[in-house]
């Protein structure tokens, strides 16, 4: 027996949200390289496109689609896009996500409303969406991004932690309800990573990135691991291929963790 063989996932289709950029475009690159025929999400619809046409190019399946993870009927469509194209939905990777930066005591109903109907009721729809196809399937794997921010509580991360929390227990309590169709639920809380989502950080006041703010920022978070080093968004996108993976056929219901062993407070 090969032992690589049970990371194939020739045949089956994955639909990814936030795939234009980031984590979520390593997955989308990860998962196509494993063999999946791979839907493209992201409201970045020029960048979701890019991704897919560099899948095609390398001689993989991919199709873009526009979607705004707070409409339930845009990840509805995303679901039934992957059915359309690929004639099944296997893998549904629930990755985008917002910032939601600032003291709790300064927060605006707006800002709540927004950071909630992104980053939980847009991990919630996606995961319904999943559960319309996969149940009748009897098979699938919905992999949830939530946060290393539900770990340990930080200052102007209340609203954004939070809602991660909320993704990390969305997981848990659906994977009790999927199984029964053979549904495996689990959830990523990535630690460290370098994409624009933490570049946010990092820039000056006219949008560039500080290189000395960079530097800084590096070398803090590098600190926090024992490895000594910063993550990338692969690291977190083979993560998700195990998961997605027959590999992981008895892993559910759980929060995973590629973080270099951080220690936050170190």
């Amino acid at each position: 027996m090969d032992p690589l063989s049970v990371f194939s996932l020739k045949g089956r289709s994955a639909a990814i949200t936030g795939a234009a950029s980031g984590i979520g475009r390593a997955t989308a690159e990860v998962l196509a390289g494993a063999g999946a025929s791979v839907v493209v999400g992201d409201l970045d619809e020029a960048g979701a496109e890019a991704v897919a046409k560099g899948i095609v190019d390398g001689g993989g399946r991919a199709v873009a689609q526009r979607i705004d993870i707070s409409v339930r009927a845009d990840l509805e469509a995303l679901a039934d896009r992957a059915v359309t194209e690929f004639g099944r939905l296997d893998v549904m990777a629930n990755v985008a996500g917002i910032a939601a930066d600032g003291l709790i005591a300064d927060a605006t109903e707006e800002q709540l409303d927004r950071a909630i109907a992104v980053n939980l009721k847009g991990v919630f729809f996606g995961c319904q969406a999943a559960m319309r196809v996969m149940m009748p399937q009897g098979s699938g794997s919905i992999i949830n991004v939530s946060s290393t921010a539900i770990d340990a509580p930080a200052a102007r991360y209340g609203l954004y932690a939070m809602t991660k929390a909320a993704v990390a227990m969305l997981t848990k309590t659906l994977a009790l309800e999927a199984g029964r169709y053979g549904i495996r639920v689990n959830a990523l809380a990535p630690g460290s990573t370098i994409t624009s989502f933490t570049l946010r950080h990092l820039q000056g006041a006219g949008g560039e990135v500080d290189q000395s703010k960079y530097d800084a920022f590096v070398e803090r978070m590098k600190k926090q691991s024992p490895l000594g080093m910063l993550g990338e968004p692969e690291d977190q996108a083979y993560l998700i291929l195990y998961l997605a993976s027959d590999a992981a056929r008895w892993c559910t219901g759980q929060v995973w963790r590629a973080n270099g062993g951080q220690a936050f407070g170190a």
